[in-house]
């Protein structure tokens, strides 16, 4: 097989660029009625399919959702990021934004005692939980659509969760990066109900669903900015803790992550990486090898940038260091990026893949 032909391309579309195409509202009720997202969702999906249909781009979560698992009959039930879903769950409040992702209120957890966390068995009886639950028995009842539960993006039966540290960032503030050296033990136990409560509701959710998990998506956004010693001590475990409860993991860890490569071969059922641009398909196969299927995104200033030249210089430079193995370059299209220059990217990439 030659060193280009397992190069895939995947384009999605971000809400803020739907925002100002269709002048469409994210706003509460986007997130939490499931009628109103799915035809708020129709309308870009149309929109896509209409003015984007040469990227074979897909309206969805950036990373995550997949166009082989889509069809027009899903609903999305709960598509809310999963570290929101978690702090909506310990009392922060969602902050939709009309024209773009929503939020939660920071630091949820930041002026409290982690022994005073909820117990992760009772977190399938908190009333926002409850609530999903019932409108994805609501639709299957129905008939007429196909739910796709909270933490799964498509109906392929990839979960996605948000890691660890990242989802301790998200409640107890940045100084959990200081707190990880001068208070550890809080850390843990934080990250630790942290992959608990995502397997009670990856599994609950799975199961109301009647979804086979198949792989777990475990956004690890924050780990790039710890050493590979602090990775190694206080991730690494509970990303196999993860993977024990609930499947095998596609790791997704968006800024350079060189200096973790060799602390991740201690994650036992890694099946897949998911990472940025930054960091080195070199080094990756250099220590994981030719088979492990691996997905990169270009640099945010490449895709911003009004030539294409760089895109394309970093995508010829990554297929060269990739070495043949299973490749997925993957974009996500904002407000600010120029078509024209995706565009020509993006022939770029099917030239490299044939």
């Amino acid at each position: 097989m030659s060193k280009r032909s397992m190069l895939n391309v995947e384009v999605s579309v971000s809400k803020g660029w739907l925002a100002q195409r269709l002048g469409v509202a994210f706003d509460r009720d986007y997130y939490l009625d499931p009628q109103r997202r799915r035809q708020i969702d129709r309308k870009c999906h149309e929109c896509v399919e209409r003015e984007l249909a040469d990227l074979d781009a897909l309206f969805t979560e950036s990373n995550l959702g997949r166009r082989p698992w889509f069809d027009a009959r899903q609903a999305l039930v709960g598509g809310i990021q999963p570290n929101m879903i978690l702090g909506m769950l310990l009392g922060a409040e969602l902050l939709p934004a009309e024209d773009r992702d929503a939020d939660i209120t920071p630091g949820c957890w930041a002026d409290r005692d982690v022994g005073d966390l909820p117990s992760t068995d009772d977190l399938a009886a908190h009333p926002l939980i409850e609530q999903f639950t019932e409108q994805i028995r609501a639709i299957k009842s129905a008939g007429q659509w196909t739910a796709i539960p909270p933490f799964f993006w498509d109906a392929s039966g990839r979960a996605a969760v948000h890691g660890p540290l990242t989802t301790a960032q998200k409640f107890l503030g940045e100084r959990v990066f200081l707190d990880l050296v001068t208070e550890p033990e809080p850390c843990r136990r934080m990250m630790q109900w942290v992959t608990d409560a995502n397997a009670v509701l990856v599994r609950h959710f799975a199961d109301v669903a009647e979804i086979e998990i198949e792989q777990l998506h475990v956004g690890e956004c924050a780990a790039c900015m710890i050493g590979a010693d602090l990775f190694e001590q206080f991730v690494v475990p509970e990303l196999n803790r993860a993977a024990e409860l609930i499947g095998p993991l596609r790791l997704h860890s968006c800024g350079a992550s060189n200096h973790l490569l060799a602390a991740c071969r201690g994650i036992d059922r890694l099946a897949s990486f998911d990472l940025g641009g930054e960091t080195s398909l070199a080094r990756v196969r250099e220590s994981f090898g030719p088979q492990l299927p691996v997905s990169i995104a270009p640099l945010v200033a490449d895709l911003s940038a009004a030539a294409p030249a760089g895109l394309i210089a970093w995508a010829e430079r990554v297929v060269q260091e990739n070495d043949g193995g299973p490749l997925t370059v993957l974009f996500h299209i904002e407000p600010s990026y120029r078509l024209d220059v995706l565009r020509t990217f993006h022939a770029a990439l099917q030239r490299l893949a044939s």
